[in-house]
């Protein structure tokens, strides 16, 4: 194959993406829902519930509360941290969000590891998300967007299990989609 010349001024700025699998933090789990689609629209079966209460996809997780969270376009929510309590965020196929994880659990083997998910985009999953590992996201599209989060404790304003670092604190670039 005979090698290509490309302008001088434009070779060193010339890459190839990373398609390599990124790492996953320690106890985070991806489900991908399945879509079907008819004539007359989609369906999807977000989740099952067994009769202990407990999610099929993650039988350890005892349902507590269901929430919902509206996200106008453009906005990043984070970052937020459990100490007691696990979530499973949805995010419906229509929306389009980035879901920044970042495991803060000293004894972690992915300990300081972040990782950032796609969600929505035309696909739907579930995402654990472990106590202990920050968590917050981007709402990449330009109309608002909705996240529905699964967790195993209920909510108590008297002592929430709610703390909160700056959203920025490792950098503005960590929510702007990735340009290539």
């Amino acid at each position: 194959m005979k090698n290509l010349n490309i302008i001088d001024k434009i070779k060193n700025k010339i890459f190839i993406q990373d398609y390599s699998k990124k790492p996953i933090i320690e106890g985070v789990k991806i489900f991908d829902i399945k879509r079907f689609f008819g004539e007359d629209g989609i369906f999807e079966e977000v989740t099952r519930i067994n009769e202990n209460g407990c999610l099929e996809v993650f039988p350890e997780f005892k349902l507590r509360q269901i929430n919902r969270s509206k996200i106008l376009a453009g906005a990043v929510k984070a970052w937020h941290i459990h100490y007691y309590q696990e979530d499973i965020w949805y995010i419906g196929p229509e929306d389009h969000m980035i879901l920044g994880l970042w495991d803060l659990r000293e004894n972690s083997l992915t300990k300081d590891l972040k990782m950032r998910i796609v969600m929505g985009a035309t696909y739907s999953k579930l995402v654990y998300i472990p106590r202990g590992v920050a968590h917050g996201v981007v709402n990449i599209s330009n109309k608002e967007g909705t996240i529905i989060y699964f967790v195993n404790n209920q909510f108590n304003f008297q002592d929430p299990d709610e703390r909160r670092l700056p959203w920025d604190i490792i950098g503005t670039d960590f929510w702007q989609p990735e340009k290539g």
